[in-house]
């Protein structure tokens, strides 16, 4: 009868293949503690020692991690060291189970093997990772098996450790790892921890001869096509500004399937092994240790921080991680902004040598190669012309044809490129090594090359697929050295909620976006981009203007007048002519100018139009400023655009191009209120003369030309409404209940043009009231874009407001009647309004919170013909605008306008006001005691919104 190997003798002779353990005396002897204890019956006492000794060596292996790793820096380190000590545990575990449940004399039939698989398998663990086991047992479990395992597990549950297990023969695990990947990919990297080591022997051995030498190509195309599905649910790019470390785009994973890919493939003990299987160079592989230490170090600070398993880096973990990392404030960044840049640096490489290692797969005829067509037209048929001077086609891609051909022309590593979309062709990864390489070459010399910039310029403006060719001259680091500008921007993040890439990739989605109004993809989004487009636009001056607009980031100056200046030199230097070089110029600095005006101005405001014609100055331009600022924003980051923001663009283009060509009609403003009246008239044409005439004297002359027809008519009928329920109870003998003529009066509906719901306010005039009803659509969880409120001449507050969900959508329209619900509990005084603000403020989400956005007050007195504008630009919070009402309100302030517009956390509220005497406010003395009580108000809210 063979005897299994005892449990304190499997873990003396099979020691862990990662790093000593941390602090492993609470564990010494602890097996035959139990088991003394246990022989004397008490089973329970024996539970609380073998719980007590691996409490205090999770204790103690934790807090000796997290001190190595802010002494040492290394997270690779950490991650071994403390999985070395899980090790530890996890054998006392199973001891002090073994003692719980002798077996002097185990049989063959119960021999057992455990083995840590999956990330605990390959000896590395962040602070809250999963510990991965899988129990080896024979073919039929017996009794003092299932006892043994159960008592092991429920050990470690106790120590709140997250336990994932299989218990299973070697058979079943064959079996099930030919027929699911996953399973397969967790048996890859296995070790053993304690037991009898010969079944775990035998299972690799069976594991590489029966499965893995026969299926790489299998495994490889379903670890890439999991990869590509993984990226797609982590949001498709690795320049998101709040990655997710473990499984984003750029992160651990993709390093991960890597070795998971080489290991299959090559049965490499490490990535060193790559170098002699000829998939990665030897600085290859140094990028990879250095981008895999960097983003463990960032996933395991991440973990201690949050105190969990955390793996996305949200905003308030960025800056908490950045400080324990070391980094600090410089330059005019942020320690944030900096490390995050670093981070992105990193996820860079990632993408490189996951590029690399794929066409090396192809190569081997692990991995499909590109497809027919592709291949054909690479080789020259179908009519394409043959590839220029330099470059040969290799396995279908394009190669040197000399290896120093960059040594004796530079400019060809432009020209590859060039080739690369000329033909349709991908490049052979010799060819991007080779580039890589190279980039020391890139000199002022070749800066001043009429070809070499004469090529880049066609491949941005004219070319047929400009983001990739940005893309991946900006992945082999030649964009940022053949513009030195453009290379300071590169992995940039904007350490802010509205901007959802880093600067670098925002401008060249920027670039793509232009590509596709060009190529008519957008024309039922856009369409009147696209008609400015298809009419005829100067591509090489719109191009370079998206390409220059953002790349003064990152510098204490104004980014659109450093990137003026930058344009300035640059322009002549890639071929413009001086008229295409001012414009481009004159484009960059006022590249915020068109979308600043259409959100945070008056729009309808004649004086509004004028001023901004008189900066845009000819149609050219704003035909350039539209595509140029609609490009833009479409860049920001999936569904920051939206039909809100494109109607307000487009009656600003409309409305600012008939200025300028000499169409608009200078009526006075008499004559316009006039043309108002007459067109609700048309719109009521049914209403009895004398109403009509009645609903028309109502208004004073900002209603009618603040408002389009549909809302005047909407106001009319409300109007009536009310007037008609007031008669009737009058009729029946009952009179009106009192406060009856301040009733309310509400009307939800949808706007479908501008992507938002209406909401029309009918009430009762009196001080304060616009505040109460900014609090009444807070309350009701309602996004306001815009508002214009107006008092009557029988006393009654006429208030519109425009307001999008959570998503920045409209409504539906089976959320009314709730919005209704809400607004008219608020509005009625059901609900303090001031304490309900409160409460919901301090459940702000806690990653909005190190956002800094400090609070500037300023008035424009010239802005309107008749208010005075003041702009509050804050950091935006619950509530915001109900603050800032109310503040205005408790100084006398009548409000007639607002306009609210947010960029992520910050916000811009634009009032159009006058005193209480129906003047401008000019006084200084006045302006100021109105900003220090905007500015208390904003105080107070966050005040409130960091209270615990």
């Amino acid at each position: 009868m063979d005897r299994a190997a005892t449990a304190d003798e499997a873990s003396a002779s099979h020691p862990s293949e990662t790093s000593t353990p941390v602090d492993a005396d609470p564990l010494e002897g602890l097996g035959a503690r139990v088991r003394a204890m246990a022989a004397g019956q008490d089973a329970t006492a024996a539970r609380a020692v073998a719980h007590a000794a691996l409490s205090e060596a999770v204790r103690c292996a934790k807090e000796a991690a997290r001190a190595a790793l802010g002494a040492q820096g290394d997270g690779v380190a950490s991650a071994r060291a403390l999985a070395a000590s899980m090790d530890a545990v996890v054998r006392g575990a199973l001891d002090a189970a073994l003692a719980l449940h002798p077996n002097p004399s185990p049989t063959r039939g119960e021999r057992l093997c455990v083995a840590a698989v999956g990330g605990f398998g390959r000896g590395e663990m962040a602070p809250f990772s999963d510990i991965d086991l899988l129990f080896l047992r024979p073919y039929k479990q017996t009794a003092w098996g299932e006892s043994l395992i159960e008592c092991a597990l429920y050990l470690l549950w106790d120590l709140k450790l997250k336990v994932g297990y299989a218990v299973r023969t070697p058979e079943e695990c064959l079996r099930l790892a030919g027929a699911d990947v996953t399973i397969r990919t967790t048996l890859l990297e296995k070790r053993f921890l304690w037991g009898d080591p010969a079944p775990l022997e035998q299972l690799d051995a069976r594991l590489w001869k029966d499965l893995f030498q026969r299926t790489g190509p299998e495994f490889v195309q379903a670890k890439l096509a999991e990869r590509d599905q993984r990226h797609k649910r982590n949001g498709g790019s690795r320049y998101l500004v709040e990655p997710n470390v473990k499984e984003g785009k750029g992160g651990l994973r993709d390093l991960q399937t890597l070795y998971w890919i080489a290991k299959y493939l090559h049965h490499a003990d490490d990535v060193a092994a790559l170098v002699k299987a000829g998939a990665l160079t030897e600085e290859e592989v140094a990028t990879f240790s250095a981008a895999e230490r960097f983003l463990w170090t960032v996933r395991c600070w991440l973990h201690w921080v949050a105190g969990r398993a955390q793996e996305q880096l949200s905003f308030d973990m960025q800056v908490e991680v950045a400080c324990r990392m070391g980094y600090e404030d410089r330059g005019g960044r942020r320690a944030v902004e900096w490390f995050m840049q670093n981070y992105f640096r990193a996820a860079k490489d990632v993408g490189d040598l996951t590029r690399w290692f794929c066409a090396a797969l192809e190569q081997s005829h692990r991995k499909p190669r590109p497809d027919l067509r592709s291949f054909a037209r690479a080789l020259g048929l179908g009519g394409a012309t043959p590839l220029a001077a330099g470059f040969l086609f290799r396995d279908g891609r394009i190669g040197l044809a000399d290896p120093d051909l960059f040594d004796r022309d530079p400019a060809a590593m432009l020209r590859l490129y060039a080739e690369g979309l000329r033909t349709g062709s991908l490049l052979h990864p010799d060819a991007m090594r080779a580039v890589a390489a190279k980039l020391d070459l890139v000199d002022d010399a070749l800066r001043a090359d009429p070809e070499a910039n004469a090529i880049f310029l066609s491949l941005l403006a004219r070319s047929t697929d400009p983001e990739r060719a940005l893309r991946r001259m900006n992945e082999s680091g030649l964009l940022g050295r053949f513009i030195p500008q453009f290379g300071r921007i590169v992995a940039m993040m904007q350490f802010n909620m509205y901007h959802h890439y880093t600067v670098d990739e925002h401008t060249i989605l920027a670039v793509k976006a232009l590509r596709r109004i060009r190529d008519g993809e957008l024309i039922a989004d856009l369409p009147v981009a696209s008609e400015i487009v298809k009419a005829g636009l100067d591509m090489e001056v719109m191009s370079v203007a998206l390409f220059l607009h953002d790349i003064g980031k990152g510098l204490p100056e104004d980014h659109s007048e450093v990137g003026a200046v930058v344009a300035r030199d640059l322009c002549p230097r890639l071929g413009l002519d001086a008229a295409q070089s001012e414009l481009v110029e004159w484009l960059v600095r006022h590249h915020l100018l068109m979308s600043d005006t259409a959100q945070k101005r008056d729009i309808a405001d004649p004086r509004t139009v004028r001023d901004f014609a008189d900066v845009v100055r000819s149609p050219e331009r704003l035909r350039l400023l539209l595509v140029l600022t609609v490009c833009d924003i479409r860049a920001v980051g999936p569904g920051v655009w939206n039909n809100w923001k494109a109607q307000l663009l487009r009656h600003l283009y409309y409305d600012t191009r008939a200025v300028l060509t000499g169409g608009a009609e200078r009526l006075s403003r008499a004559d316009r209120v006039e043309e108002a009246k007459d067109a609700v008239r048309r719109a009521l044409a049914g209403w009895p003369a004398a109403a009509l005439e009645a609903e028309t004297a109502r208004h004073y002359p900002p209603y009618w030309l603040g408002l389009d027809v549909d809302a005047h008519a909407a106001f009319a009928q409300m109007a009536r409404e009310q007037a008609e329920e007031r008669a009737a109870l009058t009729a029946q003998g009952r009179a009106p209940a009192p406060g009856a003529e301040d009733a309310l009066a509400l009307r939800i509906d949808a706007d479908a043009g501008r992507d938002a719901t209406r909401v029309l306010i009918s009430i009762g005039d009196h001080p304060g009231i616009f505040s109460r009803m900014a609090a009444a659509l807070a309350l009701a969880r309602a996004h306001i874009v815009d508002a214009r409120t107006f008092t009557t001449v029988d006393g009654m507050a006429t208030s519109a407001f425009w307001i999008q969900d959570a998503d920045g959508g409209a409504y539906a329209a089976d959320q009314f009647e709730r919005l209704r619900l809400a607004i008219g509990r608020a509005l009625s005084g059901e609900i303090a309004p001031r304490k309900a603000l409160a409460e919901r403020r301090r459940s702000a989400r806690r990653r909005e919170r190190p956002f800094e956005a400090p609070t500037r007050v300023t008035f424009d007195n010239d802005a309107s013909d008749i208010y005075t504008v003041i702009e509050v630009d804050a950091r935006d919070r619950f509530g915001l605008l109900y603050d800032l009402t109310r503040a205005l309100a408790n100084c006398n302030i009548n409000i007639f306008s607002a306009v609210i517009a947010t960029y992520g956390e910050q916000a811009v509220d634009v009032f159009y006001v006058k005193d209480i005497f129906g003047l401008k406010i000019r006084s200084p003395a006045k302006q100021q005691a109105i900003a220090r009580r905007l500015r208390e108000a904003v105080a107070d809210a966050a005040a409130q919104t960091l209270a615990d």
